[in-house]
């Protein structure tokens, strides 16, 4: 078995962990590959991610970690294994002291899966020219480069207007990404499975717009209506950037491909939602008796 590892070097004690790691591997008879950032860490050299067809994908890091492997797999149907070495770690399934377990779960393909659906956005030029952007797992989000300032945007569903939105920017997220930068935002939590969309404006100018939730099967259209404020930029997972220039419109659907998170028991996305993000949580209203 081949499995690909990434991971944010920035981590204190990393190195530990990726030493463990690959004892572990050479005790399950499991082939590693690391990108080229890792490779220093590791106790000995190994053969780089993409240099052959993998099995798997282990990152080690937070939630901004599993998303960048998301996007290096691109859609592949590959199973992801997050260990959190971070704090929330919402996509994550195992921690520093599990992360064992996990990979020999891994292994001997008694983990469990989530499939989790991937936005693809597309950047057109007053030309017709096109410019097709990495898939996101959480969102993409149009927002003013530089200086915070008010952005003006035409909004259109599958060709049919939906509304001009006044506000610091504009998200179109997953499901998955419900509970990121759209939560923060004032949008709703969509459960995974659920096959939707939802647009978020950030700051809304107005009480008269709202989060909308449409199907996944929708194209959402982002057109900029006031070319004379500067340029735009659209985001990729709050990790990648392009420029949106005047004239430029930027097409937003579902993607071909999916990801497809490993986990270590049944999907219980309410109990994450309670340990991670403390949702419900009214134990600072208990008061004893």
């Amino acid at each position: 078995m081949k499995i690909g590892v990434v991971g944010n070097a920035r981590y204190a004690g990393l190195q530990a962990i990726l030493h463990g790691a690959h004892a572990a591997a050479v005790r399950l008879g499991v082939h590693l590959q690391t990108e080229p950032d890792l490779q220093a860490l590791w106790p000995t050299p190994l053969p780089l991610l993409g240099e052959s067809p993998i099995d798997a994908l282990l990152t080690f890091g937070g939630d901004g970690t599993l998303l960048r492997g998301a996007r290096i797999l691109d859609g592949k149907p590959i199973p992801i294994l997050g260990v959190n070495l971070g704090r929330v770690g919402f996509l994550t399934t195992a921690g520093e002291h599990s992360y064992i377990d996990a990979l020999d779960a891994l292994v001997h393909k008694t983990h469990h899966v989530e499939e989790r659906q991937l936005l693809q956005a597309t950047i057109t030029n007053p030309r017709g020219e096109s410019q097709e952007l990495p898939t996101a797992l959480n969102d993409f989000v149009i927002h003013k480069s530089g200086i915070a300032r008010l952005v003006r945007l035409q909004v259109m569903v599958d060709g049919v207007e939906a509304a001009a939105y006044s506000a610091d920017g504009l998200i179109v997220a997953t499901p998955t990404g419900s509970t990121a930068y759209s939560l923060s935002a004032g949008g709703p939590i969509i459960v995974p499975g659920v096959q939707a969309m939802v647009i978020t404006p950030i700051c809304a100018h107005t009480l008269a717009v709202r989060p909308v939730v449409i199907s996944s099967s929708s194209v959402v259209t982002v057109i900029p209506l006031d070319s004379r404020r500067g340029n735009l930029m659209v985001s990729i997972d709050g990790q990648k950037a392009t420029t949106l220039h005047p004239g430029h419109r930027v097409d937003v659907r579902r993607a071909e491909g999916v990801v497809i998170l490993a986990r270590l028991r049944p999907s219980d996305y309410f109990r994450r939602m309670r340990e991670t993000l403390h949702w419900g949580d009214l134990s600072e209203r208990e008061r004893p008796v």
